[in-house]
């Protein structure tokens, strides 16, 4: 099954759910306000997918971070990266679409074909 995660009211996350409806292609939906996040789904993403393409740094959130929070993201040995995102998913570049055998970060349709 494919899982898409994100918040509700990002306009990239409605036009992905609308692609998978217009195609037929069954998800779940996981929003991380109203669901919650827990912290295995970060570090599996953490550990599987390139934190620059993970992190939104033109974010708001990112923009409101510390230096010291922002260098964590940066750090070699991804130490604390993961409850970085716990507190602040909204870090999060959005969608990400967890298919049984790939993580796909925001929209693209080349990768959304693939999940057809």
């Amino acid at each position: 099954m494919i899982t898409i995660y994100g918040i509700h009211n990002c306009d990239t996350v409605k036009k992905t759910r609308k692609w998978f409806e217009a195609n037929g292609v069954p998800y779940i939906y996981h929003d991380f306000r109203k669901d919650g996040f827990e912290p295995e789904i970060a570090l599996r993403w953490c550990e599987s997918v390139d934190t620059s393409l993970l992190i939104n740094k033109r974010s708001t959130t990112w923009k409101q971070l510390s230096e010291t929070q922002k260098r964590v993201i940066d750090d070699s040995n991804g130490s604390g990266l993961v409850e970085l995102i716990i507190e602040y998913p909204t870090l999060i570049k959005r969608p990400v679409i967890e298919s049984q055998s790939e993580i796909f970060i925001g929209y693209n349709e080349n990768q959304l074909e693939k999940l057809k």
